[in-house]
């Protein structure tokens, strides 16, 4: 009787890259993207809040109608069909409204991108991606992709290591 031998077990597969320790390249790899991706987000960020402060000076247009309105510039022969001043300071009211929340938006993006530069206020990145998400389509998408990066493990960490060198530097007595 001939003894068969089995053939050979296939060779094992790479470990994948997130089951890797700590101290191998493909976490460096890792943190890499996720510089990359914050770096990414930062940009964005930035051009999102310029182009809120930008947008933000079209409500202007109503101050300027609820002036004219108020000063009674749009006056008619007949009286009866005059507009009463108080449409014009509604209109100012709503104008100056707009612009002070569009301004707060873009001030808030603006520093939000400082923040994941610095690696700091990730809770207020956090909320404004939200805020974000209510501006269809490019808000959406920034903010969408704002919770896919910072809601990773490794960001998380990246934000917590980042707090704790700063308070040890903040506790460490000047030389």
């Amino acid at each position: 009787m001939t003894h068969i031998t089995p053939p050979p077990f296939p060779p094992q597969p790479p470990m994948p890259i997130a089951y890797a320790p700590l101290g191998y390249a493909s976490y460096d790899q890792q943190r890499a993207n996720d510089d990359s991706h914050l770096n990414l987000l930062v940009i964005f960020h930035y051009i999102w809040a310029g182009l809120l402060a930008l947008l933000a000076f079209f409500p202007i247009i109503y101050v300027v109608l609820g002036v004219m309105i108020a000063r009674g510039t749009f006056t008619s022969s007949n009286r009866q069909n005059e507009m009463p001043p108080e449409v014009g300071y509604i209109f100012i009211g709503i104008g100056v409204l707009a612009c002070l929340f569009g301004w707060t938006l873009a001030l808030l993006n603006f520093l939000s991108a400082r923040g994941m530069r610095q690696r700091k206020w990730r809770m207020l990145s956090l909320i404004l991606a939200g805020v974000n998400c209510l501006s269809v389509p490019l808000g959406t998408t920034l903010g969408v992709f704002t919770f896919v990066v910072l809601l990773r493990a490794s960001v998380a960490w990246q934000y917590a290591e980042a707090a704790r060198q700063r308070q040890v530097a903040a506790e460490t007595p000047p030389p």
